[in-house]
């Protein structure tokens, strides 16, 4: 019994084919052959061009030995090359595993090595960085994928320019193939087109994403086809979307799911057009709605909120008023920012929620006047949730199609999250209304959200112990407007000075990613413990806010 279907303005259910993930693209090609499928800084690809490339990426991959069940890394910023990438890899029935292009070689080599990939498609910018990962990893080939070539000609040239500006650019954009690898972009000209795709069942693995679930050490959720399939079709009906017209802008990372799913896939799915940034950057996105209008804007928090300061300080609000639909999720969004982007574009910011584990959205408010700000709104078509607790209080469990398969050769933690019967425990505490209406009360996991990743206070903290300086150290996350910021409480070692920040800083980036990065160092005497000698991060942080 789902009586918050009651409260919907879309079907309770949807249907959900056994088909692969791909088969959507084929499709669109058909329907949409001329539409323009992505514009990557302005150089725009049809649909028709992109089935070309894939099936030419999907041949070169079968000639490096890809078939189905081998696992590809892919570490590439959004692009059409990203594309290209993860339909090639899927529709030769192999599985995607997707990789945060700024992890340190540390961090790629631990996600090489549980996913047991073969070949990386590297974005040619860290390919240096990336076969110094794939060392003592199963990885045979690491092939260099230049985004600069997705580049509008123009632009293509202006690179080539000796010039300061174009020189920096090019910097940021590509660097010197390494010795030893392939090219992504030659591959794929010479290897012809594939005639022939294996059968590919819809409860096959399609995509490999990492999370760290409770632990912090990242696990690859192992998500089918059937998931990914059932997740585009379910935000699909929410959105109440118009085939073949929508632009959706593609600022959220493709390596994330938020930004596979509803950025990658779910275009093919509606015909629509994917603008795809390879950060997000609010100076770009608002030049490229000049250019291109975005209907619908996947985003996280901070997102939203920096868009609206920018385009208010360059007189370029009136740019936003394309966006029928705004759909934030990873972390809370306040109802100041949702009354002030719904002013400024005339469309609604939605909120939902969801997990990798997913694919990843299970609960979103309705696209309609019913939604209602601050809270995680109701369960998607086709999912069932319940609390366990009282009270309507306690943790959120989920079942649904979108609910991924486990983790990769990690039976008992599996078993820890995912019920024989289907229901996927969330770690996250709410607050289920007797209308049932879905409110996030506390998170279990203890995670900092930046930006839109999750940071591990574990493992931030076992860095910041190999500092001589340090004895013992607590990490949280902390209040920053929209978002939040990591802090540390330290205790210094006897005989040691007190590290600056900076110290900190320098000494953590060696391992963390940027995001990851302490902002604020407090020197403590001692950390609230339990009677067992566990840190109790929770008075660490109110100590820290107070």
């Amino acid at each position: 019994m789902k009586p918050w279907v009651d409260l919907y303005d879309v079907p309770g259910e949807v249907d959900i084919p056994d088909e692969p993930v791909f088969a959507a693209m084929d499709r669109a090609v058909k329907r949409w052959p001329e539409r323009v499928a992505v514009d990557f800084l302005g150089a725009t690809t049809t649909y028709a061009e992109l089935a070309e490339r894939i099936a030419r990426g999907a041949a070169a991959l079968r000639e490096l030995g890809i078939g189905p069940g081998d696992r590809v890394s892919l570490a590439i910023p959004n692009s059409t090359s990203h594309v290209v990438a993860f339909y090639s890899v899927v529709s030769l029935g192999a599985i995607a595993v997707e990789h945060n292009p700024t992890y340190t070689e540390a961090e790629l080599n631990h996600q090489l090595t549980v996913s047991g990939s073969t070949v990386v498609l590297a974005w040619q910018h860290i390919a240096e960085r990336v076969v110094d990962a794939a060392r003592g990893t199963e990885v045979r080939e690491v092939v260099c994928v230049d985004i600069a070539k997705d580049l509008p000609f123009r632009s293509r040239l202006a690179l080539k320019l000796p010039l300061p500006p174009a020189r920096r650019m090019r910097a940021k954009l590509t660097a010197p193939r390494p010795a030893g690898t392939l090219d992504w972009h030659d591959l794929a000209e010479s290897a012809g087109r594939i005639s022939e795709r294996p059968t590919i069942a819809a409860t096959d693995p399609a995509l490999f994403l990492y999370t760290g679930g409770t632990t912090g050490t990242p696990k690859a959720a192992i998500l089918t086809h059937r998931n990914l399939v059932a997740n585009v079709r379910q935000g699909a009906a929410w959105a109440n979307f118009t085939e073949g017209t929508e632009t959706v802008y593609g600022a959220l990372p493709f390596f994330h799911a938020f930004g596979l799913t509803f950025c990658l896939t779910l275009p093919a799915h509606i015909g629509a057009t994917v603008v795809a940034f390879p950060q997000f950057d609010t100076a770009m996105v608002l030049d490229a709605l000049q250019r291109r209008p975005a209907t619908f804007l996947p985003g996280v928090a901070p997102m939203f909120a920096r868009l609206l300061e920018q385009a208010a300080a360059t007189g370029a609000t009136e740019r936003l008023a394309s966006i029928r639909l705004g759909f934030a999720g990873a972390m809370p969004i306040t109802t100041e920012v949702v009354e002030r982007w719904e002013a400024a574009t005339g469309g609604l910011l939605i909120e939902g929620y969801g997990m990798t584990e997913c694919s990843p959205i299970a609960l979103g408010n309705p696209v309609s006047a019913k939604r209602r700000p601050g809270t995680l709104g109701l369960p998607f078509p086709n999912t069932e949730i319940k609390v366990d607790g009282e009270d309507g209080r306690g943790e959120l469990l989920i079942r649904g199609p979108q609910v991924f398969a486990g983790y990769w050769q990690l039976p008992e933690e599996t078993a820890q999250q995912l019920q024989p019967d289907g229901w996927l425990r969330t770690g996250d505490i709410v607050d289920l209304g007797e209308d049932h209406w879905v409110t996030l009360a506390d998170r279990i996991k203890e995670l900092i959200l930046v930006g839109g990743f999750n940071v591990y206070p574990s493992q931030v903290e076992d860095v910041l112990r190999g500092m001589n300086a340090i004895e013992d150290v607590a990490v949280v996350g902390l209040p920053n407007g929209s978002d939040e910021l990591v802090a540390a409480a330290v205790v210094v070692r006897e005989g040691h000075h007190p590290p600056s920040l900076d110290e900190v800083r320098a000494h953590a980036e060696q391992t963390l990613p940027r995001y990851a990065l302490p902002r604020r160092i407090v020197v403590v005497e001692e950390l609230p413990r339990s009677q067992l000698g566990k840190v109790m991060r929770r008075l660490v942080r109110d100590q820290l806010v107070g």
